[in-house]
């Protein structure tokens, strides 16, 4: 249906700070512009440079306001985030790819610094494939496998990997984390869910009623998929293979154990923006 409704983009803008402000945004301001160029299709730039007395088509813009005020996740709403050099389709199906989680790349470029072999990666947990298509955007001649045990997110990172022209480096099984996964391989990546059941509640909105709750819960401490990584990735790594684990704020110290336990030992640690230990690089250990 045609959107009729013209009215002054100085009014929605003002309409969309306060409906935002009032629902507890953080960046009202800078979220409404956002969405606005978004509905109107044009960059945020563009946007700025207009005239605020235009008439421009309201429905779609209150409508993209009014989601984002009851916390849905801008990326939701856009269908759409970027990660590293990449933009990534998203859906309620999976977590939003983070900033922080680039960590885990600036770990990999760190400890692997030929960009021309020939890895091979594998990546628990793909979700948007955010981290796979990453690593295979930086290392041109590796290959890679993206395991995820729900379907519609496998659906989701091919999607993503034809978007980055990367599909012909990729295979996608659906598995429950290695169960169906056989080979040796270079590097194991992954990002599991590691936030403690009992602090779910306590998310913002935005994370805790929107983003898929099987991303996000780790079980009881947390921990429960560390503990099923680090015992599959002993055999599935190669003799000089690493793996990289992103981690929640201050659990490195207890995953450093649990890997310790699995015949794994750090060589590693990288920190994100924050300063938080995000990523851990580990190895099979000698001893």
């Amino acid at each position: 249906m045609i959107d009729r409704t013209q009215t002054p983009l100085s009014e929605l803008i003002l309409f969309g700070e306060k409906t935002l402000s009032d629902a507890g945004i953080v960046s009202p301001k800078r979220e409404v512009r956002l969405l606005i160029a978004y509905a109107l299709q044009i960059d945020l730039s563009k946007f700025l440079m207009m005239d605020k007395s235009t008439l421009v088509p309201s429905k779609l813009i209150k409508s993209y306001i009014r989601r984002r005020a009851q916390h849905e996740p801008f990326a939701y709403i856009t269908g759409k985030k970027g990660f590293w050099s990449l933009e990534l389709k998203v859906s309620p199906s999976t977590l939003i790819p983070r900033a922080d989680s680039e960590a885990l790349i600036e770990a990999l470029l760190l400890r692997l610094v030929d960009r021309d072999y020939p890895y091979q990666i594998l990546d628990l947990g793909t979700g948007t494939g955010c981290l796979m298509l990453a690593a295979l955007s930086e290392y041109k001649k590796a290959f890679g496998v993206g395991v995820d045990k729900i379907k519609k997110t496998l659906d989701l990172a091919k999607k993503n990997a034809e978007r980055a022209k990367l599909r012909d480096r990729l295979a996608f099984v659906q598995s429950d984390w290695a169960s169906s996964i056989s080979g040796k391989f270079d590097v194991v990546i992954s990002n599991p869910p590691y936030i403690p059941t009992s602090n779910i509640e306590t998310l913002m909105p935005d994370v805790k009623n929107f983003e898929p709750l099987v991303a996000l819960d780790g079980g009881r401490d947390g921990l429960d998929y560390y503990r099923i990584i680090c015992n599959q990735a002993v055999d599935l790594l190669t003799k000089s293979g690493i793996l990289i684990l992103e981690l929640g704020i201050n659990q490195d110290q207890d995953v450093v154990e649990i890997a310790r336990f699995k015949g794994l030992a750090v060589v590693q640690k990288q920190q994100d923006l924050n300063g938080c230990v995000r990523a851990l690089v580990l190895v099979r250990s000698t001893i």
